[in-house]
């Protein structure tokens, strides 16, 4: 029927009567067995003509396949495949696809809310979207991605306003975690790899975003109170979280930083106070000056150790609740800064830790340190100024 000479080389009208034969089925057998179900039924019953579909395109384009080696490539034309693919794309997915994205975003939603759906049918619907780009990813973007973005972040806000007002800054937070967790195994389990970073992103946006002023700053569960009670846990995964987002971490730092300060000049008024009170009482006792210099000596040399301990301290923060972030590092100097370069009892914080160190170095300091525990003390003092 295709190498004989025109008026009988039939090519041509079997091209179109493929075409026809694909366009008769689709339009008395499968439109009308998809349009009268809903829901999900109709989704398993697309699942189901799609791969019937798949199967007749299959087979058909083998049996004519001499059409695709000789005529279809002189004359530039769809191959058969892709003429049955279009087929099942105009008669079928343009004519259905709002109505099977309403109904797969439906069943997403659900699953959102703890109810269990079959995760294997929304994965070969999504596949259609996919295979309807025949070979690009418009289709499934366009059609159905870009709806589930802008559902996502409705869904998410819906969510994290009720959040924000019931619960407290570490209990939101394990909330967002648990959710960006699912999200992301949502993408496993049926969506395309390509909308993970899009699906989280919106998430972020309105969990975290949205609302980190808001989280940071919370009277009884905010950074600073997590600070202020050692909740090293919380700490990290704020950390975390807020390092996801653009410009997240910046205000974290800066509460850190304030927390850290405000500790050190703590530190310093007692110093002060302890320096005040000893002198006086020396001086009340009739001990004289030297007495009172030695008292003086005394209380800054306790000072100077309990500085050393706070920039432990927090120093293990930056690494174990911060990954050693380069701006919580910037922080902890600052905020040191700001209260070792005030002075105790008439001096300077250099000439403090000098003597502290000339005070270590000559008889163990007041504690009678072992030589190493004396080595590891001097170690630290050059990192107050780092």
């Amino acid at each position: 029927m295709c190498t004989q000479k025109p008026p009988h080389d039939f090519s041509q009208q079997l091209y179109e009567r493929y075409r026809e034969a694909f366009n008769e089925y689709i339009t008395s057998k499968v439109l009308p067995a998809l349009q009268e179900k809903q829901g999900e039924y109709m989704l398993k019953e697309l699942v189901k003509r799609w791969d019937n579909h798949k199967l007749m395109v299959r087979w058909l384009s083998r049996f004519f396949q001499y059409l695709d080696r000789y005529y279809i490539q002189r004359h530039n034309l769809a191959q058969l495949k892709d003429v049955g693919m279009l087929c099942f794309r105009d008669l079928i997915y343009i004519e259905l696809k709002k109505t099977v994205k309403d109904a797969v975003l439906q069943l997403v939603d659900k699953e959102r809310d703890g109810e269990q759906v079959d995760r294997a049918l929304v994965k070969n619907i999504l596949g259609i979207f996919v295979e309807m780009g025949m070979g690009g990813m418009e289709a499934y973007e366009a059609d159905f991605e870009a709806h589930l973005l802008t559902n996502t972040a409705a869904f998410y806000s819906r969510k994290a306003s009720v959040w924000i007002e019931e619960d407290s800054c570490p209990d939101y937070l394990v909330k967002a975690e648990d959710c960006l967790k699912r999200e992301k195994e949502r993408v496993g389990h049926y969506l395309h790899a390509s909308s993970e970073g899009k699906l989280l992103k919106e998430v972020e946006k309105e969990v975290l975003a949205a609302y980190e002023t808001q989280l940071l700053e919370k009277e009884h569960s905010g950074c600073a109170v997590l600070l202020r009670d050692d909740k090293t846990e919380d700490l990290g995964r704020m950390f975390r979280l807020f390092k996801r987002i653009p410009s997240g971490l910046p205000p974290v730092a800066e509460i850190f930083k304030k927390h850290v300060e405000k500790e050190g000049v703590t530190l310093v008024k007692q110093a002060e106070d302890t320096a005040t009170q000893k002198k006086e009482a020396k001086a009340a006792a009739g001990g004289g000056k030297d007495a009172a210099a030695a008292a003086a000596i005394t209380t800054e040399q306790v000072f100077v150790r309990h500085v050393i301990e706070l920039h432990d301290k927090y120093l293990l923060y930056v690494a174990e609740c911060f990954n050693s972030d380069s701006l919580f590092h910037r922080a902890l100097k600052e905020a040191f800064e700001v209260f070792c370069n005030k002075g105790v009892a008439g001096s300077t914080s250099a000439e403090l830790l000098a003597t502290f160190c000339d005070n270590l170095l000559k008889k163990g300091g007041s504690e009678k340190l072992s030589d190493e525990a004396i080595e590891e003390t001097l170690e630290k003092v050059p990192t107050l100024y780092l």
